[in-house]
């Protein structure tokens, strides 16, 4: 019985941990069909958005700019996209407020962006991100190109250095 018992922990404890190690991917599919797959790509530096902030400054986005492009051209269903502030926890220590006002656009004909559309064709209401809510959630339409920007907005600065990170904020998107 003793013997029994250690080969059978000895396989177990194997088992176990090359399930830890062993990288896991997993797909499902519901009564539609298989979900396509979305690809978002983060937008290069030089045309992010831009504003100079300083203790005590008051002021706003001086440039706006893209922060994602996601592809979802391949994609049938309806896409659940929240952008995320991820670094909110550092900023509230540099910013009174920062008012962020957030927009999306589709690309057109001739590769020309345009205001996007929820799913059921209405404009998209105005979002705005800020340290209080942390987050900006829209519906878009799938096989559509889109961009996420930052068009506008205000911010108080009382101090640039953040403890333990940066003063500039720093965007995630994730999309269902």
């Amino acid at each position: 019985m003793w013997k029994w018992n250690k080969k059978f922990t000895l396989a177990f404890s194997v088992g176990m941990l090359l399930l830890i190690l062993m990288p896991v991917s997993y797909a499902y599919s519901n009564d539609k069909g298989a979900r396509q797959m979305v690809q978002v790509e983060v937008a290069e530096p030089s045309v992010a958005p831009s504003w100079t902030a300083f203790g005590g400054a008051i002021g706003g986005v001086t440039t706006p700019g893209d922060l994602f492009y996601i592809d979802a051209t391949d994609n049938a269903t309806d896409l659940q996209v929240t952008l995320h502030l991820a670094n909110a926890n550092q900023l509230i220590h540099c910013y009174r407020y920062l008012l962020l006002k957030v927009g999306v656009y589709a690309e057109g004909e001739a590769n020309q962006w345009q205001k996007a559309s929820c799913w059921n064709d209405e404009p998209i209401p105005d979002t705005y991100i800020t340290l209080r809510n942390g987050q900006a959630r829209f519906a878009l339409p799938g096989k559509a190109k889109y961009k996420v920007t930052i068009d506008d907005g205000c911010f108080y600065c009382i101090r640039t250095d953040a403890e333990g990170g940066s003063a500039s904020p720093q965007f995630c998107l994730t999309t269902e």
